[in-house]
């Protein structure tokens, strides 16, 4: 069985000011995998393409093995896509919505679908049109979770959602993961929940993929530095890939530092003083890594 349930492999797709890619991603079978990065970096655009909502013009999109383009009809079978902008409206009520979407989905579960239900505090009788925009967004997973998909791609899930919901939600994704066999790969802007329920993370900015791996070892790879030069005096001195200035103020820095690449030495072996690492959360280091110069690493 092949470990990756998605598989991204040199893709690009050029818009006429932007370029997303070349871009290599993979989410691991059986992981809750977030995706994350400043707006217009790029993220929805790799879901759609994941889903055949565009054409890819370089490199190779494999969902279960099964190639986006060739094998659409078998990949959007396994797999369900979540977006903001899907619309269930014109079903009227919920319990017709749930009905019409059953009958394309011969492995639809009704059980899961009335626990669901319960959880996400929706009836048959509903009308859409009246649900709040969180109550909305919960018909569209649920819509998703009871076909029972092995791979689900959510896109922005959580927007709208209060705490209680997000909890909801997240509470679900993780029952849906937990026979190791379904993946969930979430884009989402709520940094705090995917350091706590996802357990992948990669970063897009500006088309590129930034970092990619398991979140606590992401985390953990990155501290913010502060330390302090000699002589009052600004400092640019060339230096190790790993060392990223964030701002500086006379002989006062603070920087991004990865502590695999060995540039904490290098700081003491070129005389800064007063070294001190902080540890970063999620949100920390992804605001750090959304703002930084990308000219700036010394």
């Amino acid at each position: 069985m092949n470990p990756h349930a998605i598989e991204i492999r040199g893709l690009v797709k050029k818009y006429p000011q932007f370029i997303l890619g070349p871009l290599d991603l993979t989410v691991p079978r059986g992981a809750i995998y977030g995706l994350i990065g400043p707006n217009g970096a790029g993220k929805t655009t790799a879901l759609d393409m994941i889903f055949g909502l565009g054409r890819n013009d370089a490199g190779t999109i494999r969902l279960l093995g099964l190639d986006h383009r060739r094998d659409e009809v078998a990949l959007k079978r396994r797999a369900a896509y979540v977006s903001p902008d899907l619309n269930f409206q014109v079903w009227g009520k919920v319990g017709k919505a749930i009905r019409f979407v059953r009958g394309f989905y011969p492995g639809w579960d009704d059980a899961y679908c009335a626990e669901l239900m319960r959880a996400f505090h929706l009836s048959d009788r509903d009308k859409i049109a009246t649900l709040s925009f969180g109550a909305k967004t919960k018909l569209s997973l649920l819509l998703a979770l009871a076909r029972r998909p092995e791979v689900l791609i959510l896109d922005e899930p959580t927007t709208g959602l209060d705490a209680i919901s997000k909890q909801e939600v997240f509470d679900e994704l993780l029952k849906a993961v937990e026979d190791g066999e379904r993946t969930v790969l979430i884009s989402s802007h709520g940094l705090s929940d995917l350091e706590r329920f996802a357990d992948h993370i990669g970063m897009i900015k500006n088309g590129q993929l930034r970092l990619e791996g398991r979140t606590d070892e992401i985390v953990d790879r990155y501290r913010l530095v502060e330390f302090f030069t000699g002589n009052g005096t600004t400092w640019h001195p060339p230096g190790p890939a790993g060392l990223t200035i964030l701002k500086g103020n006379e002989n006062r820095w603070h920087a991004l530092l990865d502590q695999h690449s060995g540039a904490q030495e290098w700081l003491e072996q070129h005389g800064a003083q007063q070294i001190a690492l902080t540890r970063l959360t999620l949100e920390d280091l992804f605001v750090a890594l959304a703002t930084e110069n990308d000219e700036a690493v010394i």
